[in-house]
């Protein structure tokens, strides 16, 4: 039985832990920030940042990132046959409270504005929660046609399907009046006179003509189809209305994969203030967002999330190929530590061999 006296000292020292002064900066990747009442970022959390997963060669999220990169690449090329789509995977997962809320439209009081949400380094920055937070930035740098790849981080539960970092790979195209409707001279983009934005249920944004909104959809269904099945094969797909704050309609993509149905990704058509805001006045874009996790848990019959972040050769090395498409099933390994002093050796084809034979070759040669 637990003595009361222990007890309470047990008690006292976690209090006294738990009151210590922090520091007043916060250290992620070797910089140091000013620690304000928002900060809510630890040092486990911190220590994930810069790890870069999804650039780690044989690292199932990198082949995961390959493969959906190469069916872009393959599907969407210039009229020289060069791919349109460009790849940004290294942008830093720092970022402003504008990049990650105000840019894509999202309301103050939003709850994904929240502490308990969100991993804030101060009130000015944070870990981004979404991939989607670095769009404004590059269409301000006159992008049309791009995929954004990265860690992201929320906070949530851990458990075998949920981590509150994982992987994001994002995308954007922008399309002018004259690349949607090169033959016909009469039909628009926007709605003439009405240049304001609505917003709620599945309708059209205001300032877009059925015709654009419809092209743009069938466009964009059309390509994440594609992907569906480029990933998986031929699967049963079916599409889910749902609402982002910065996507008009939206829509949420269910494919049916091992008997049950999976959300793959979001999507919709970019809510136009967001171009707007960026300087883009002649334009119509799509986006969407997939969660590359959630794929190779799929794919490769992954069955924790944590697994992901496993320093453990004996994970890494089963997805060590030359070939991305290819078909890897997981194997399952030892939940303990490796153990420096494992030993492996090969034996010569038919070789007539014992376990004991190697037992006391160890027990005659090993210095006791």
């Amino acid at each position: 039985m637990l003595c009361l006296k222990h007890l309470n000292r047990s008690i006292q020292r976690y209090l006294s832990s738990v009151t210590k002064p922090l520091p007043a900066d916060v250290k992620v990747l070797d910089h140091s920030y000013s620690r304000d009442k928002f900060t809510n970022i630890t040092s486990r959390i911190a220590s994930h940042v810069g790890r870069n997963l999804h650039l780690q060669k044989f690292h199932p999220l990198n082949i995961v990132q390959q493969r959906i990169t190469n069916y872009f690449y393959q599907n969407f090329v210039s009229a020289g046959r060069s791919p349109i789509f460009s790849l940004y995977n290294n942008l830093s997962p720092i970022v402003s409270v504008n990049q990650n809320f105000d840019s894509l439209l999202i309301p103050k009081d939003h709850v994904s504005r929240c502490k308990s949400d969100c991993y804030y380094i101060n009130s000015e920055l944070l870990l981004r929660a979404h991939m989607t937070a670095h769009q404004s930035e590059l269409l301000l740098a006159g992008l049309n046609n791009f995929l954004m790849v990265g860690d992201v981080y929320r906070r949530d539960e851990i458990d075998r399907s949920h981590y509150p970092a994982f992987h994001q790979l994002d995308a954007v195209r922008l399309r002018t009046r004259d690349e949607l409707f090169p033959s016909d001279s009469s039909l628009q983009i926007f709605e003439q006179g009405n240049n304001t934005d609505s917003f709620g249920g599945q309708e059209k944004q205001a300032c877009h003509t059925l015709e654009a909104a419809k092209l743009m959809e069938h466009e964009l269904k059309s390509t994440l189809e594609g992907l569906a099945t480029h990933l998986f094969g031929d699967v049963e797909y079916r599409w889910v209305d749902t609402q982002f704050p910065f996507t008009q309609p939206s829509w949420e993509l269910e494919v049916f994969y091992n008997n049950d149905w999976l959300e793959l990704l979001g999507c919709g058509i970019m809510r136009q203030p967001i171009l707007t805001n960026s300087g883009i006045s002649d334009r119509i874009g799509w986006a969407f967002g997939i969660g590359l996790e959630r794929v190779a848990m799929c794919l490769y019959k992954i069955p924790d999330i944590r697994l992901f972040w496993s320093k453990d050769s004996g994970f890494l090395c089963q997805f060590k190929t030359h070939n991305i498409n290819e078909a890897i099933t997981y194997k399952e390994i030892s939940q303990f530590p490796q153990c420096t002093n494992d030993l492996s050796f090969w034996l010569p084809e038919n070789a007539e061999f014992s376990s004991n034979d190697f037992y006391d070759l160890v027990r005659s040669e090993a210095v006791i």
